[in-house]
């Protein structure tokens, strides 16, 4: 996500800090919204799945693979945490195709500008509508209601067998090593 939120001078400051704790993985905590409308898409994925796996990017975005081959994708609560207060977020629409590597969305804050990027390819089949009134959400709790998109993957072996995306303890261990340069 954030490739040239991530200068050295600004950066170091932002993230100071950044503990493990804080890089935690997603967890599924339902919110308000869900609790409440057991229609809604997401409710079986909040109450009734469990992630098979989450994963991490270089660039600060984690993605969450289900069963059926589909995945979430959020922005971690270290970019949360680099970005300071968001104030809007560019959503993809359903349907679209994304791809890897390539930006499907940005999100704007006080200090900066930043796209996110997808770490796998598929179609959207969901997004977090309520980033478009309530974009502070990233802030508070990226990785639960601050979900991006829910994406069909092409093929989920792109995530279990990546070679470029990053378990929690990877993850924690690039954090911590890009805070020392």
């Amino acid at each position: 996500m954030i490739r040239t939120l991530f200068r050295p001078a600004t950066f170091r400051l932002a993230m100071a800090s950044t503990t493990p704790v804080s890089v935690r993985a997603f967890s599924t905590f339902p919110t308000r919204f869900q609790l409440l409308n057991k229609n809604d898409h997401l409710f079986k994925y909040l109450h009734e799945k469990t992630p098979v796996v989450t994963k991490f990017t270089e660039d600060h975005e984690w993605v969450n693979l289900y069963d059926d081959d589909s995945a979430f994708v959020g922005i971690t609560q270290y970019a949360a945490q680099a970005l300071g207060d968001v104030t809007y977020v560019d959503l993809p629409e359903v349907g679209d195709r994304v791809s890897k590597g390539e930006p499907f969305g940005s999100v704007e804050s006080v200090k900066s500008s930043a796209d996110v990027y997808s770490p796998v390819d598929g179609e959207v089949v969901g997004v977090n509508l309520g980033l478009e009134s309530e974009p502070g959400t990233l802030n508070h709790d990226p990785t639960v209601e601050g979900w991006i998109v829910h994406i069909k993957l092409d093929d989920a072996k792109q995530i279990t067998e990546s070679e470029t995306l990053l378990d929690e303890a990877q993850y924690v261990k690039f954090v911590e090593e890009e805070e020392d340069h």
